[in-house]
Formats: structure tokens, sequence, C-alpha cells
């Protein structure tokens, strides 16, 4: 199956802090949902953009970090929490989910959306009335903005394409040679300059250093492709 979004999880996490009933870990919390949810192990794979956290750890995470601003879970410590009466009094009235819409019935997760928003910039002035949701989303806050983040990667990275098409030989040169030696290669921006040398199709061959020692060499070719059929 595929990974829960984190309010799907909100209620099997709340329900396992009630069987623990003393203090537990998100840690804990990720194995044994994993288990009960029958994840695979390809599922538990499954990394944030980033690569730094799994997507189920990061929505378990987040899934607490909510609960715990509506009250219904609190911390402890770091990375623990245990259930709070009013989190028992939730799952006695047998709630076929809970999700950010069901939070937003504790002044306690009003007020934490509404400094968030502060937070953002939104100019929404606060009231004694629930702020309805901005969205119902699926994912979390850590995955909606690494989303943004290779959307807006990838967005320059078609802005710099575009315009490295568009340069003349002579500056595509200066790129390449500068790109080369922020890899590490080539030795110098002079070494490297001197080392590659224009094929006379608007691309670059040459044959540079490897490394500043010179031990090795690397014969590199550069092109600009122009979308052209052949």
């Amino acid at each position: 199956m595929a990974v829960p979004d984190y309010q799907s999880l909100m209620l099997p996490l709340l329900a396992f802090a009630a069987q623990k009933n003393e203090e537990t870990s998100t840690s804990d919390a990720v194995e044994i949902l994993a288990r009960e949810l029958g994840l695979s192990e390809e599922d538990l794979d499954e990394m944030l953009p980033s690569g730094a956290q799994s997507k189920f750890a990061n929505r378990v995470g987040w899934a607490a970090t909510y609960m715990k601003k509506a009250g219904l879970l609190e911390a402890t410590r770091r990375g623990h929490y245990r259930i709070t009466t009013r989190g028992k009094a939730l799952l006695d009235k047998n709630p076929g989910t809970i999700d950010v819409k069901l939070l937003q019935q504790y002044p306690e997760f009003i007020a934490f959306r509404q400094r968030k928003g502060t937070r953002s910039g939104s100019k929404e002035i606060a009231s004694e009335s629930p702020r309805e949701p901005d969205d119902i989303s699926s994912v979390t806050p850590s995955e909606a903005l690494e989303g943004a983040y290779e959307d807006l990667r990838s967005e320059l990275a078609d802005v710099l394409l575009d315009r490295l098409k568009k340069t003349s030989p002579s500056f595509f040169e200066r790129v390449v040679v500068e790109l080369l030696v922020r890899m590490g290669y080539g030795g110098s921006r002079i070494d490297a300059g001197k080392a590659v040398g224009k094929s006379g199709d608007g691309g670059i061959d040459g044959i540079i250093k490897e490394d500043k020692l010179g031990l090795d060499v690397v014969y590199i070719q550069a092109k600009r492709w122009d979308n052209t059929p052949v």
C-alpha cells in the first residue's frame, strides 16, 4: 500500500499512544504503525526529496505535532509524548477519522494555526471563530517546503538552460570552465581554460586535470543542443 498521508495517521497514532498509556516515542510509533498498517520495505524506504528522512517517519512526526498542538498528546521530552485526558475523551467518541478539520474544535489548535498564518505573512485578523483550514493537504509542511524547493530549482534550471542556448561561444566556454573548476576538476580557472578548446561547432572539447595534482586527466566534451532534429 502507499504511505498514508499524515492526517490519516492521526487516529492510529492516538490509538497507539492510548495503548501505551505512558510515555512513548515517535521512533516506537513509526515501527509499530508500519507493522499494523502493513507497509512494505519499499514503502518505508520512500524518502523526502532531500533524502534526510523517510516520508513515513516524517508524516508520523507531523501527525504527532498537530495533535500536540490540539492538546490530544503532550510532550514529555524530545521525541517523546503521551496521550492526554482530552485525547482519551476523543477516542471514547469512536471518531471515524482525526484530521485538521476535526482539530479545529480545540482553541489551542486554532491559536496555533493563527500564529502559523501570521508568521508566514498572512494578514488575516485573529477572531474567536474557528479558522477554516487553508487546505486539507495530504502532504506535511516538510514535504510542501521541499516540493516547492524542487519546483523552483527545476524552473531555475530551465531558465538557465534557455539562456545558455542564447549565449555566445566564448561565454559558453567560460561557463563550462567555471563549472568544471567548481566541481573540483581542472586545477585553477587558468589551467582549466588553457586545457579547454573550441570544437568548431559551438561546443567545447579538451583534456583537463582530474584534480589539482594532475595525476589523472579527463576528456571533456560540452555541446549546446538546441532541440533541432538531425
